[in-house]
């Protein structure tokens, strides 16, 4: 499954949509102003949500929690010991870890399970400009789990740029 993100996606407050490579709004992304922490829900077409995204308030390091139905689903957070600044580790509630690394600012990334490509985060395919794609590669992934992933860690190193 190939999808289209606009950049200007992680602005607080607005709502935008995720299109899939026909043009099909199929995710739509909420905003929520007026919160403490950066909070996005992403819905799908028929307005369920189907995964909240939040920092994690009190972190000796930056993290975003990715919750379902009002239990947490995962933990994202730039990985510790990484020579690359641009490595991410998604840790599920079941203990199974996700690793991120490309370069994040670039929009030019991977999202890993044990070593296999689960989605590819990428500006190269793409024309516009302030758009990337993201491409789910295996048929049974969890793809809300997987853009949601993708959303945190642009979010934390949009962040740690800043800072």
């Amino acid at each position: 499954m190939r999808l289209l993100v606009r950049e200007r996606l992680f602005a607080i407050g607005d709502d935008y949509w995720i299109e899939d490579d026909g043009g099909r709004k199929v995710f739509l992304v909420d905003g929520k102003a007026m919160r403490l922490r950066d909070t996005f829900e992403l819905k799908d077409a028929d307005g369920r949500v189907l995964v909240e995204l939040r920092q994690k308030l009190i972190s000796l390091r930056d993290t975003m929690l990715i919750e379902r139905g009002g239990e947490e689903l995962a933990k994202v957070k730039r990985k510790r010991l990484s020579l690359l600044r641009n490595h991410y580790r998604v840790t599920l509630v079941d203990g199974t870890e996700l690793d991120v690394s490309g370069k994040i600012l670039d929009r030019e990334f991977a999202i890993e399970y044990d070593g296999e490509l689960l989605a590819q985060i990428s500006r190269r395919w793409l024309t516009l400009r302030d758009t990337y794609g993201i491409d789910v590669v295996r048929d049974d992934a969890d793809t809300a789990l997987l853009i949601a992933v993708a959303m945190c860690v642009i979010v934390l190193a949009d962040k740690e740029n800043e800072g």
